[in-house]
């Protein structure tokens, strides 16, 4: 494989994710830390009041990182810690600086303030300007030494599977009746990047979650659910962003904002970017629901009655430990559609892609063996390759995600990490992938790039 020079090879995490340290500091509970308490809304009843206790080994867990050789680190900062314990960012921060590696933090990774939930979260217009203020505190806090600064992380997903579904926080499951809450993360990301300017941030992003979508047949009904889908999980999130505009007319009545106001919000959301992010994992496959099909436990999500569209499985002959369909193409395909969709699109970064693969402890000789995550992520890489081939600009790649860590309402099952993390003793242990990974990355440093 062949990349240009300076790309930028990097690992992700999210701070609900791995930080732990729950209450420490003063640090006051998110969304997820009340979805997490309730019965029944994780595998096993975990959470993330641990997680890798990334709080407290962060220096442990820099090594891990900066060993691989990787330009960029990306992980999200907690805003109820930002806001009561921010010494912990300045430290994580120099420590990466310390090693040679870049920090790119994300400012919001779905872990909202319960306080601002409880007052509407973000079917609440308000909760787009308590993000911008957090913005601003952070970029003074850290902007003397961070310059490249992610927005937010796929608000369609907390769209979705917050608002419109159950099965994330803070179960909402308001179905289409979630739209606004689409909007109001567009606002508050185009406030967070007049926030960060203002602060004289060096590159400015936002992470968006991008699949195609296919029509689970050639019955025109299929091809028209799909169209709809397609249209409310990317385009209703890119399109603002690299248009000015909703996709379509129902999406943009959708919103819950009209007339003037709608259009000062869509100049502002489209404010010019130096990067946009793209996390990709899995296409998806939709149909127009049929009368008497049981959809129930066919996906990981629930999808409720009365939704235009339903998704079903990728044909796929292979999939993760996780049940995702493991289909290469599918990223070079989706970073074409991008490219040609927004003749403006700015520089690209894969900002996650990784797979689930429910690995063994550590052997006898320290060694955890991956070859699957290995192969997954030569394949997917490629396909950056291809991409870039027919004329994309892609300048980095981030594999999701740097450790095993708490993997939202599925719990620690699911492991995405290049670093093995023993959930009972917390040890760390860098994986084969790790190793194929600095690996890759040398190589490509030593050819010039």
């Amino acid at each position: 494989m062949r990349f240009p020079p300076g790309f930028r090879f990097g690992m992700a995490t999210s701070a609900y994710q791995i930080e732990g340290a729950f209450d420490v500091g003063g640090k006051a509970p998110s969304i997820w830390d009340t979805f997490t308490a309730l019965p029944g809304t994780v595998r096993h009843g975990e959470d993330g009041r641990v997680g890798i206790d990334h709080y407290h080994r962060y220096a442990e867990d820099v090594e891990h990182i900066a060993a691989a050789g990787v330009r960029d680190y990306r992980f999200s900062i907690s805003w109820t810690r930002a806001l009561a314990d921010p010494g912990f960012y300045d430290r994580l921060v120099d420590a990466l600086l310390a090693a040679g590696v870049r920090p790119v933090p994300t400012l919001y990774h779905w872990d909202l303030p319960q306080d601002l939930e409880d007052q509407g979260g973000w079917l609440n217009r308000d909760t787009a300007y308590r993000l911008a203020d957090y913005a601003g505190v952070v970029v003074r806090r850290l902007g003397d030494r961070v310059r490249d600064w992610i927005t937010m992380n796929e608000m369609n997903v907390q769209t979705l599977y917050g608002y419109a579904l159950t099965d994330h926080a803070p179960a909402r499951g308001l179905g289409l009746e979630a739209l606004p809450v689409a909007h109001h993360q567009l606002l508050a990301h185009g406030l967070a990047v007049q926030a960060l300017r203002a602060g004289d941030a060096g590159a400015v992003g936002i992470a968006n979650q991008h699949f195609p979508v296919y029509p689970a047949s050639d019955d025109p009904a299929d091809a028209f659910a799909a169209e709809l889908f397609r249209g409310l999980t990317n385009w209703t999130f890119s399109d603002p962003i690299l248009l000015g505009d909703y996709p379509d007319e129902m999406i943009r009545a959708g919103v819950g904002t009209s007339g003037a106001q709608l259009d000062r919000d869509l100049e502002l959301i489209a404010a010019p970017l130096d990067f946009y992010g793209v996390n990709f994992y899995e296409p998806t496959a939709i149909e127009a629901p049929r009368a008497g099909k049981d959809y129930s436990g066919v996906l990981e999500v629930d999808i409720p009655e009365g939704l235009p569209f339903s998704p079903v499985p990728v044909k796929s002959d292979e999939r993760t430990d996780f049940g995702w369909a493991i289909v290469p193409g599918a990223l070079t395909e989706i970073l074409v559609a991008l490219r040609d969709r927004y003749p403006g699109l700015p520089p690209v970064i894969v900002t996650e892609n990784g797979a689930s693969f429910h690995d063994a402890a550590p052997d006898p000789s320290g060694r955890v063996r991956d070859p699957r995550r290995i192969a997954y992520l030569d394949a997917h890489l490629r396909a950056v390759e291809a991409a870039i081939d027919s004329g994309v600009r892609v300048d980095g790649f981030y594999v999701w995600s740097a450790f095993d860590n708490f993997e939202w309402a599925a719990g620690y099952d699911e492991r995405f990490g290049l670093v093995h993390v023993d959930r009972e003793t917390l040890a760390r242990t860098r994986k084969d992938s790790w190793y194929w990974y600095r690996d890759l990355i040398a190589a490509h440093h030593n050819s010039g790039g």
